[in-house]
């Protein structure tokens, strides 16, 4: 049984942000990021990935929301395990409307690998979000024959040496229907301070 969200809140709910983390960490790893965006009256889900066998780091099992089979993330592509952790997200999603918040009042974000499951979960969906930030990662490959205007904010480092700059850029390339809001920081793979500045100002604008 996959563990419950740890839910941040400082206040009365009139907004959600749904934080997914990156490969091998889990929702308590992004906590501090909530702190520093210091948005009162929006309610912060952040839920841990299931544990899984991860082909790139020798089949070793660590908290993931797809495997990963190669160094190019763009091949091989798990679309089991991206279908399986975006039916968690919709269940959230889901949650969160029971609980009064509109669509419109709901983001998903997310760090790496759970930045891909943002961007996947976010087009995919037939909600109207909205928006989707992705913070140092990439487009997957999304279902076919998706058209979805959902707000995209995107943030990477130019040093990035786990999913290099230009296998972001070039992952955007195959699908220019979508013309994210991107912001390109002299960071590695890593969140900075300028970048939660910049991701607190867009969602402020998202959530009004």
């Amino acid at each position: 049984m996959a563990k419950q969200p740890l839910v941040v809140l400082n206040g009365s709910a009139y907004a959600s942000v749904i934080l997914l983390h990156g490969l091998g960490a889990d929702g308590h790893d992004l906590a501090p990021v909530v702190d520093m965006l210091a948005i009162p009256n929006v309610r912060f889900i952040l839920p841990h990935a299931e544990a899984r066998a991860v082909t790139i780091n020798g089949g070793y099992v660590m908290p993931a929301w797809y495997d990963i089979a190669s160094a190019d993330i763009t091949q091989r592509q798990d679309d089991a395990g991206f279908e399986q952790s975006r039916l968690m997200i919709d269940g959230l999603i889901a949650e969160e409307v029971n609980l009064g918040i509109p669509p419109e009042r709901i983001v998903l974000a997310g760090f790496s690998q759970g930045g891909a499951i943002a961007l996947y979960s976010g087009l995919s969906s037939t909600q109207p979000l909205a928006g989707i930030a992705a913070l140092s990662s990439y487009l997957p490959n999304l279902p076919a024959n998706r058209q979805n205007p959902t707000p995209i904010w995107m943030a990477h480092g130019k040093h990035d040496d786990v999913i290099p700059l230009p296998v972001a850029d070039a992952s955007w390339s195959a699908a220019p229907q979508y013309t994210p809001e991107r912001h390109i920081y002299s960071m590695g793979h890593e969140i900075s301070m300028a970048e939660i500045a910049d991701l607190r100002a867009w969602l402020l604008v998202r959530l009004a």
